[in-house]
This record gives structure tokens, sequence and C-alpha cells, in this order.
């Protein structure tokens, strides 16, 4: 999704997020999108204004890519020299930019690689439709494409994640610290798209059985969901209700792990550490956050490793790993849907 790097790009940042009939279906979009984003923005603004200033997802996006694209020079030399770009659904760089620098640079060979984990059809369906339309358009130039789509049990990203909730345990004292409940939490779904078969909460699920096998099923834990947006119903239960229900059992030690993101941002810096936080010491539960994987080596790491097993499978015929271009949600009635998976498939 990308996030405004300053405060006064916070605007242009909703409503672009509003206008995605992908992430948030609306009637009468084009109308309504603006209207949201404006009434919404003083309230975002001030919240990046309490984190800092901006959103980091984008420091910490090129700190990953770049690290990335050394390591793949070594793991896998026949596609080197590699180089990593940052395309945007929301905010800059914002797809269409990177696409015009591709073309200035050249580029005649690209991986679309989504740095969301589990796939859903509202994130990174709605980036690679973007991909797509962009690419139809001409504005890539001549890019032979292959997909990432999803990699959220990869040995490397639960190691990472469970390393940095092992780090989260530690700051309990040894007698309570087995008793300390992990609350997964993950960026929700409206049930208009779970239950039209998107694929996102079971990959998610998926995630954290990985990594509490990793753990070795040290500790109680719950998968829970964030960032509802508007009156339908989304999937639950929410993460400030699981806090309150838990509190009410009588567990006075939590740690919340992000999931679903690979970087900080607001749904974390201020969701998590300042409204979340607060609510749990307010009802008497000490609190601790598991880091983001932001400059996680072992996360870079694998990343490189994700993409070079891609390029060594493409390179053997095997086509690109990880992408189900035969599936489409159930109930998609998405058009550019399919065709960007047809699209994708043949090489862009």
């Amino acid at each position: 999704m990308g996030g405004p790097s300053t405060v006064g790009e916070t605007h242009d940042f909703l409503k672009n997020l509003f206008l995605d009939g992908d992430l948030i279906p609306l009637p009468f979009q084009r109308f309504l999108a603006p209207i949201i984003a404006r009434r919404r923005t003083p309230q975002i603004e001030k919240q990046y204004a309490d984190i800092g200033g901006g959103s980091p997802i984008l420091h910490y996006t090129k700190l990953q890519g770049e690290g990335m694209a050394q390591l793949l020079d070594e793991l896998h030399p026949p596609t080197a020299p590699h180089k990593a770009y940052v395309a945007f659904r929301y905010a800059r760089p914002l797809t269409q930019d990177t696409a015009r620098q591709m073309k200035a640079d050249g580029v005649k060979r690209a991986v679309a690689f989504t740095q969301y984990p589990q796939y859903s059809c509202s994130t990174t369906g709605s980036s690679l439709n973007e991909l797509y339309r962009r690419g139809k358009g001409g504005e890539m130039g001549d890019v032979q494409w292959s997909v990432i789509d999803r990699w959220g049990t990869h040995s490397g990203f639960v190691e990472a994640v469970a390393q940095n909730v092992e780090a989260a345990l530690d700051k309990f004292s040894s007698h309570t610290r087995a008793n300390a409940v992990l609350l997964f939490s993950a960026h929700s779904l409206p049930m208009s798209v779970v239950n039209r078969g998107d694929p996102y909460i079971l990959e998610v699920s998926a995630s954290v059985a990985a990594v509490m096998k990793r753990l070795g099923h040290s500790n109680p834990y719950r998968l829970v969901w964030q960032s509802q947006v508007g009156p339908s119903a989304w999937m639950g239960m929410q993460t400030g209700e699981a806090l309150k229900g838990l509190a009410r059992l009588g567990k006075k030690q939590v740690v919340l792990v992000p999931i679903a993101f690979t970087s900080d941002h607001i749904e974390t810096l201020y969701e998590l550490d300042l409204e979340y936080a607060k609510e749990a010491r307010e009802h008497g539960i000490e609190i601790h956050r598991a880091e983001s994987l932001n400059g996680s080596p072992i996360f870079i790491q694998a990343l490189a490793d994700i993409a070079a097993e891609h390029l060594r499978d493409c390179a053997a015929g095997m086509g690109p790993v990880g992408v189900q271009f035969g599936l489409r949600c159930p109930g998609c009635t998405n058009a550019t849907c399919g065709n960007q998976k047809a699209w994708f498939a043949q090489g862009g």
C-alpha cells in the first residue's frame, strides 16, 4: 500500500486508497472516495504527526529491496546485476512513476515480488491489476514478467518473525513469560471479500501456525484483526476487543505480533504501539510488541532466497513459483483480475 512520507501527503494517499474498488468497494466510488478522504484527512494527519511526521515504510522497503538485490547477485549470478524498484499502490512512488523509471532504465526482465506475505485480491491482487494496466498501456516498455505472489510460510520469514517474538517474550520476567499470550494481529478484510472466497484469512492462519510450530507452541496464542474501516462487517475479532476479553479472563501479559506487515507504518506505530498498548495498560495488562521485520538480516536473506528460487525455477522452465494463475476467488467478478493473470502467465 505504501504510506505518506510526510504529513502533507496524507490526503492524496487516502484519496488513492478509497478510490481502489479492489480494496474497499464503495457505491458511486468515484464520487464518494474524495469526500471520505477529505473527511478523514485531519484525523489521519494527526496520527502521522504522532508517529514522527510520516510513514517510514518507503525507507524500510528500499532498505529491504537493496539488501535483497545485493545478496541476489551472489545467489543467482546468471541474472545479475539485480535492481530493486519500489511500486506503492497509494503513495509515492506510485506504480506509474516506477513504470516510467523502468522504461527509462531499459528494463527487459522483471519479477513482480509482492511484499504482502499472504495473498488477497484486495492487496496483492489490486497491485497486480494496476501493474497489468500500466503494462498494457505501454508505460513500462517491452518487459518480460514473472510473479511471486505469496510466501507467508517461507522458513526465513517464519524464522525472522519467531526471533522477534522471542525477543519480546524476553522482556517479561522469567516466572511469567510462559503465560504471556501471543496476539497475532493482521489487517482485517470486509466480510464481503472473505465470503467471496478470498484466500487471505487462511494464508494468514498458515503463517501463524508456522511461527507457533517454530516456537514449539511455547505460549497460548490467538489470531486477531485490526484496521477495520467503515460500518460494514469485517473479519473479527478485532484486536482491541481481544485485549478486553483477555483482561476479563485475568490474562496480564500480552505480546502483540504484526504477522501480515513486514515494515513499520501507521498500523504498527500508531494503532498497535499507541492505541492498543494504551488500552491494554488501562486494563492492567503488561504488553510488549514484537518488532516489525524492517532491517532484519534474516528477513532480507529470506527475500533473496525466495527470489533466487523463483529465478532458478523460471530458468528451468518450471514457471514462476507461487503463482496461481488458474485460480480466482470463486465469487470473483473482476475482469481485470482474470486478464492480468493471463497477461503475466504469458510473460507480460
